[in-house]
């Protein structure tokens, strides 16, 4: 899967500095047909507008986050195995019937150390997104991953997890279908696995869907990805009966990588490009590659036994507070 040339309306918040730059595009254009020799000042120009860039994406507030990666440029989990991973090969089904387009895995080599990977899947476009359920996985998509991860631990291969969705599917057939249950199971069985697991937030992890394949040893999250209990707007319809109290919501539920850095709920921040992994998406799967080799080298040198311990008390101290 590539990542398509076709390119979406800009965001308000990025509309002058598109503008900028289609401006500038078009006097380079006048001064090469113009003969001009003014390098000088376009480099300065264009240094002004990348330090432009960097101080709004830097300043950018949670929903605005939120906005920047449901863009259709923002590089999907099969979009980002290529560049990390060699030698690899998706894996279909859940030996139940079913194979979810939402959720893909498979098998790969990271550097030399065979891996299995598990990610969700949106689409690039309305068909595309029509086709994998935006993002959202039902009941199959779960139990294809748990076989995927079962077979890593039955041949110690270390597990990668990408997660990029709005929430799991809340159809009345996933209902139907034990989505409740499928992810329940996932969440126990992820505690008992002996390999390493890697999870990694690199869209919009959202409510039990994301935590269905989040439940790891390291929890790593894209600079400007966002991880949350439930959307800002559900959040904001729930809380004032008014979703356009939105970016009152985002800013309390704590969804930005800084925050959850803060609040311990992950380990570790992966840098990505000025402008977001979708301005270059080869420059932000070479940091997040960096980031899974060293953490990974980390967790191999771990006994096993030890990796469980600290994966059972990662999670049970989160949320806990001390009265005064």
């Amino acid at each position: 899967m590539t990542i398509p040339d076709r390119k979406s309306l800009p965001l308000d918040f990025l509309k002058p500095v598109v503008e900028l730059e289609s401006q500038m595009i078009h006097l380079s254009d006048l001064v090469k047909y113009n003969k001009t020799n003014v390098d000088h000042d376009l480099d300065l120009f264009q240094q002004d507008l990348l330090e432009l860039k960097h101080d709004i994406f830097a300043s950018l507030a949670p929903l605005q986050r939120l906005h920047l990666v449901r863009q259709a440029e923002r590089p999907t989990t099969l979009d980002y195995i290529p560049y990390i991973l060699d030698d690899w090969i998706e894996l279909h089904g859940d030996r139940g019937g079913a194979d979810d387009p939402a959720m893909v895995g498979g098998l790969g080599k990271l550097n030399d150390q065979t891996v299995v990977f598990i990610g969700h899947q949106r689409g690039k476009d309305t068909k595309d997104n029509v086709a994998r359920n935006f993002g959202m996985p039902s009941p199959g998509g779960y139990r294809k991953a748990l076989r995927l991860m079962r077979y890593a631990n039955n041949f110690g291969f270390p597990i990668l997890t990408f997660i990029d969705t709005p929430g799991a599917w809340a159809g009345i057939e996933a209902e139907r279908l034990g989505q409740g249950e499928a992810i329940a199971k996932n969440l126990r069985e992820m505690f008992s696995f002996d390999v390493p697991i890697i999870c990694t937030v690199i869209g919009e992890g959202g409510s039990g869907g994301a935590l269905g394949i989040g439940i790891g040893d390291v929890m790593l999250m894209l600079e400007y990805a966002v991880y949350t209990v439930a959307t800002p707007e559900a959040c904001a319809a729930i809380l004032w009966k008014d979703s356009q109290q939105s970016p009152e919501a985002a800013e309390a539920l704590k969804i930005t990588s800084s925050d959850l850095k803060v609040l311990g709920i992950i380990d570790d921040i992966v840098p990505e490009p000025v402008g977001g992994s979708q301005a270059n998406p080869v420059q932000a799967a070479s940091f997040l590659k960096k980031m899974l080799v060293d953490n990974l080298h980390s967790l191999c040198s771990v006994d096993h036994e030890e990796r469980l311990m600290r994966r059972y008390q990662k999670f049970r101290k989160m949320g806990t507070f001390y009265e005064y």
